[in-house]
């Protein structure tokens, strides 16, 4: 864990109040790294898809879906793509992703071939690819880390499918083998899906235990099952995305007997935010990070350190 700060920076952090304002919120998001020492953050959990396809992902948050628990959830940051984008670079995100997924058959390769015209059109952006359990999906796989991609997505509760399914398993076996890291929604939040739990991922881990797994929400709300994935397995992470939150505290509080073993943990776990997608401000997720009382070193290597050499970025 590397301290970027000079012995003069001051821990700023949420000690000054905020200013209401989207360049106030940005103020504050800044003043929250510099305080750290930081050169900025890298959140590994933000969403950026093809515009129709986000407006229907809105539009099922709207309308209080199944998979949302039914609990009402505002999307804070609705707003064009190059907005967001240029959002996300006034808070000071010197990386980020693009987590985009297929619900059915047919849509994965599609969904990656505009994110490539996405990555290179986004400065910032870690070229993002995803993947579905059917014939072709590992030559497709293939096709987009030879394009470059840095990182996949899989959601096992929209898709609706078992990680496990033998249709992934060569894919899976080419992302370990090419060291991509896939950050993958298969706790059981906001709510239970039929391949959601450790169980399932678990099979895959057995049977390719170098895939660099990036467990997203912490695995919520079976947070310790997915700990104790991560103390098994070295390559596993876990990404942050809206865990410790007041939201998700109300819902599905991070037993606090396990904090002990998430600071253990402190070089495995990664900044995530679920941006746009969020129903509070991006620096409430920072902020209820910080308060967790785990340290400065803990934050630095969480917010920033871990993901830079996970990513190879300076």
């Amino acid at each position: 864990m590397t301290d970027h700060r000079s012995p003069q920076t001051p821990r700023t952090g949420s000690a000054e109040p905020p200013v209401p304002g989207r360049d106030a919120e940005a103020l504050e998001v800044r003043r929250f790294w510099e305080g750290l020492g930081l050169p900025g953050l890298i959140d590994v959990h933000t969403h950026f898809m093809p515009e129709r396809v986000l407006r229907k992902v809105w539009a099922y948050f709207d309308a209080l879906g199944p998979l949302t628990g039914g609990v009402e959830w505002p999307i804070t940051y609705r707003a064009e793509e190059r907005e967001r984008a240029d959002l996300l670079r006034d808070f000071g995100v010197r990386a980020f992703t693009a987590m985009l997924y297929p619900h059915k058959p047919g849509m994965a390769r599609w969904l990656n071939d505009w994110a490539v015209g996405f990555a290179g059109r986004t400065p910032g952006c870690l070229h993002t690819a995803t993947l579905f359990p059917e014939p072709g999906v590992e030559t497709y796989v293939r096709e987009a880390v030879d394009a470059g991609a840095r990182v996949f997505k899989a959601h096992v509760q929209v898709g609706a499918y078992d990680p496990a399914d033998e249709l992934l398993d060569a894919a899976w076996g080419l992302l370990a083998e090419a060291a991509v890291p896939v950050v993958v929604h298969c706790g059981s939040g906001p709510a239970p899906g039929r391949h959601t739990g450790p169980g399932p991922i678990g099979r895959v881990l057995a049977r390719h235990p170098g895939l660099r797994l990036i467990v997203a929400h912490l695995g919520m709300p079976e947070y310790e099952d997915f700990l104790g994935l991560a103390e098994r397995y070295p390559q596993v992470r876990l990404d942050t995305t809206m865990a410790f939150t007041d939201f998700s505290e109300d819902l599905m509080p991070f037993p606090r007997r396990a904090l002990p073993r998430l600071a253990a943990l402190g070089d495995r776990v990664l900044l995530g935010s679920d941006f746009p997608n969020i129903p509070y401000p991006y620096v409430h997720q920072l902020h209820a990070l910080e308060r967790l009382g785990l340290g400065e070193e803990w934050l630095r290597a969480v917010c920033h350190d871990n993901a830079a050499k996970l990513f190879g970025l300076p």
